[in-house]
């Protein structure tokens, strides 16, 4: 009705004058009336505002007679029917299935009802244009209608259904796309997208922003640290609607849905997220997974009973988290100059953590020089001087060193002492060399250590004494080019005879440096610490290198004791006190175990980024949840150079306890890359394990990796419309944000717009009994006011 009233009786202004010819007779015509309409009221004995009214009403019904001598059209361009096309989306995702506050019907049962092919707006939209319709969740489907509609997707990809839409009629006329959704996509990424673009995009945002009763776990991350244990902490972000001023319990469950920690959050807020963290102390290695979920504490059991939720949805109460415990135990290659407390106090501190495998070669002789004059028979070093095993061929002859062999070595490891070659060496993860001279070491294995830092990546830590940096004789040597510090100009030694020790800002910073839990507590023990008497005297920092412990002087100065630095892949460290085991010794408790603590620490942060031969990471090629994983793998030799030619294979595991075996190709023509895709069909969590082969078959490494699907997770991640991302579409592509209530007007206002192919569309204004009634009506007027105040 409302459209017959404003096509009937609204006047278009009139854009087009048919006769022009007859312009300066209307406007001569019209004049002359007006001045004797003029003069007739000039005559007439009444009021100024009678005489006024009634002559500006016969002044207008002139008017409008004289400009029907010209004959005034509208020129309008309208759409050409069926030429354009015009595409409806609708989202089918379940997160459309909930109800917003104060609502009986869900969002999907308000938006079928308006996706009826016989509703108005529908219907004049066909008239009009070719409508093409669609529905999406993690795909695009076309459809005829909207009869089957259901929101039941476990994802919304939004995104990528706008741009196939886009792409497919880039090269045909398109006059907009009708998208109905709440907005909530799950493949929204941080790249920007033009929308400038696309076709003009409007928007029916569906779902109030007072949604109903809600607790959603809207992420959860795991981090670890070189903390005693290595500790694993999980932060899960938590939001609720409906339940402010109530408490909430959270939970912490392993991935055999056995409860390991609970904590309660008092009187939450609505619509504000709050974090509660988790530690917890694993005791297998690999991939493991975690689950945590959030209920109100009202509502206990909700989750084995569903009756007693009064939430919207229960599908976003819970997120799963993958923890990678790696490939251990890390194997650790001490070497050290003469026997010391120092190896004591680290190989019984590393007993305890099954995560490190320490190997030492311990020194008890020191070579003699090959050529010199000897006073007697025997070539075995004098260590063996007037023993059983003086004449054995199997001991260490007089120009070479006797060293000890500690740890569980296998057989015949490291009986020629310290490795010669990258496949020896590269097996650690670190090294550390403790008061030894530069000259133990060949030219060759100097290098050799160099490149197990700079190529391998491993860690590298050297401690003081009298045979190390300076006095070790490690300038210009491949070794010394690997310390944080300089080992030229060196100052002079400190004169005193004890030094405290102190941390520094970037100490402090520094997990693995900290043994106490709190600042006060830190500088609390370094007060306590027994002082150290041997500090090796240095030159100045490397650029890059980072200063974590230093010793003050009486004169002010302060000389430094624990320096790190990054050394092409891999990491060295400088401790520059050679009698750290005094802090055991000396200790007022004999059950203090900061010593060994950051001994276990330390050794966990040369290993804690130390790449293994095989190094595999799951990574979804984009955010939407329903595409797939791509499992990456790196391949490197024994020398940890790139291995083409390899073979790989990847047994998954699903959540339904099924295996299948998938074959990795080469990643885009990279040496030493490998990766195949997998979509994940089953919520739930997912472990990989990757073997690679050599060309010859014979086997590299075993790795593990894992991932969560977790769609439902995903798609509710908020309730709350994506009101903010809409209009932003819907600006920057020139379209506008629509009601679902209204799109009749929507539909009818269509035409106005900028529409690819129109054709022109004219027609007479006063041509019409509307204009023909409205000049009459104002001719009546005015003579009915004559006649009601006694004139005519």
């Amino acid at each position: 009705m409302s459209d017959w009233i404003r096509e009937q009786f609204i006047l278009e202004w009139p854009n087009v004058w048919a006769d022009q010819h007859w312009l300066v007779p209307a406007w001569l015509l019209g004049g002359a009336l007006f001045l004797l309409i003029v003069w007739a009221y000039r005559t007439i004995a009444a009021p100024l505002w009678l005489k006024l009214s009634c002559a500006a009403l016969k002044t207008l019904a002139i008017a409008l007679l004289a400009m029907i001598l010209v004959e005034p059209m509208r020129s309008e361009s309208k759409p050409v029917p069926g030429a354009n096309l015009f595409a409806i989306l609708a989202d089918r995702s379940q997160s459309l299935q909930v109800s917003d506050r104060g609502q009986s019907k869900t969002r999907a049962d308000l938006l079928k009802a308006r996706l009826d092919r016989s509703e108005a707006w529908q219907v004049r939209l066909g008239q009009e244009f070719d409508v093409r319709r669609y529905e999406f969740d993690d795909q695009l489907a076309p459809v005829a209608d909207f009869q089957e509609f259901a929101a039941a997707g476990e994802s919304s990809s939004m995104v990528s259904s706008l741009s196939a839409v886009a792409d497919r009629y880039a090269e045909r006329p398109i006059a907009g796309i009708l998208l109905f959704t709440d907005g909530n996509a799950t493949d929204l990424s941080e790249a920007n997208i033009d929308w400038s673009q696309f076709p003009p995009i409007f928007p029916v945002i569906l779902g109030a922003e007072q949604t109903a009763n809600d607790i959603g776990v809207r992420r959860v991350t795991a981090s670890q640290t070189n903390f005693e244990a290595a500790p694993v902490t999980l932060t899960a972000e938590i939001e609720g609607a409906g339940f402010a001023g109530k408490s909430v319990e959270v939970e912490l469950l392993d991935d055999k849905g056995e409860r390991l920690q609970t904590q309660t959050v008092s009187d939450i807020r609505d619509d504000q997220i709050f974090s509660v963290r988790f530690q917890v102390k694993p005791t297998q290695r690999g991939v493991l997974f975690y689950q945590v979920r959030a209920f109100a504490k009202s509502e206990t059991g909700l989750f084995e009973d569903t009756g007693k939720s009064s939430e919207a949805t229960l599908l976003n109460n819970n997120r799963m988290v993958v923890v990678d415990r790696g490939q251990g135990p890390y194997k650790v290659l001490y070497v050290s100059g003469r026997p010391n407390w120092e190896f004591k106090f680290l190989n019984r501190a590393l007993a305890g953590d099954d995560e490190i495998k320490l190997d030492a070669l311990v020194r008890i002789a020191k070579r003699e020089p090959k050529f010199q004059f000897r006073d007697k028979d025997s070539n075995a070093n004098r260590i063996f001087t007037n023993s059983d095993d003086e004449q054995k061929e199997q001991v260490e002859q007089y120009d070479e060193a006797v060293l000890l062999r500690v740890g569980k070595l296998e057989q015949g490891e490291l009986t020629g002492g310290f490795p010669k070659s990258p496949d020896e060496l590269f097996e650690y993860h670190a090294l550390i060399l403790d008061d030894l001279e530069a000259d133990f070491f060949t030219q060759d294995q100097k290098s050799l250590v160099q490149d197990f830092v700079s190529l391998r990546g491993g860690g590298f830590l050297m401690l003081g004494g009298i045979e190390s940096f300076s006095e070790g004789g490690y300038h210009r040597t491949p070794i010394g080019e690997l310390l944080p510090i300089y080992l030229t100009a060196v100052a002079k030694p400190p004169q005193q005879a004890e030094f405290a020790l102190e941390m520094t800002r970037e100490g402090l910073l520094e997990p693995w440096v900290r043994v106490r839990a709190t600042e006060q507590e830190e500088a609390q023990r370094l007060e306590e610490m027994p002082r150290l008497r041997s500090l090796n005297a240095v030159g100045a920092l490397k650029p890059g290198a980072t200063q974590l412990l230093t010793a003050p002087l009486e004169q002010g100065e302060t000389r430094p004791v624990l320096v790190t630095q990054r050394f092409g892949k891999g990491r060295t460290a400088a401790m520059l006190m050679g009698d750290l085991w005094r802090w055991k010794l000396h200790q007022k408790s004999p059950d203090n175990e900061d010593l060994e603590k950051a001994w276990r620490q330390t050794v966990r942060w040369l290993v804690g980024d130390v790449p293994q031969r095989v190094k595999v990471e799951a990574v979804r090629q984009q955010a939407d949840p329903s595409r797939p994983i791509e499992i990456a793998v790196e391949v490197n030799d024994e020398n940890f150079k790139p291995l083409d030619n390899a073979s790989v294979t990847i047994e998954v595991s699903t959540p339904d306890g099924e295996t299948l075996t998938l074959t990795a190709a080469a990643k885009d023509a990279v040496s030493g890359q490998y990766a195949a895709n997998y979509v994940p069909r089953t919520p739930g969590a997912y472990r990989a394990l990757v073997t690679a082969r050599n060309p010859d078959g014979s086997e590299i490494q075993q790795t593990a990796t894992g991932w969560v699907s977790e769609p439902a997770g995903e798609e509710f991640l908020t309730l709350k419309p994506n009101r903010d991302f809409l209009e932003t579409i819907a600006q920057q592509s020139g379209g506008e944000v629509v009601d679902l209530a209204d799109l009749d007007n929507f539909v009818r206002t269509l035409s106005e717009r900028d529409i690819p192919i129109v054709e022109p569309k004219v027609h007479a204004v006063w041509h019409t009994w509307a204009v023909f009634l409205l000049a009459v009506g104002l001719l009546v007027s005015e003579w009915g006011i004559r006649r009601w105040k006694g004139l005519a």
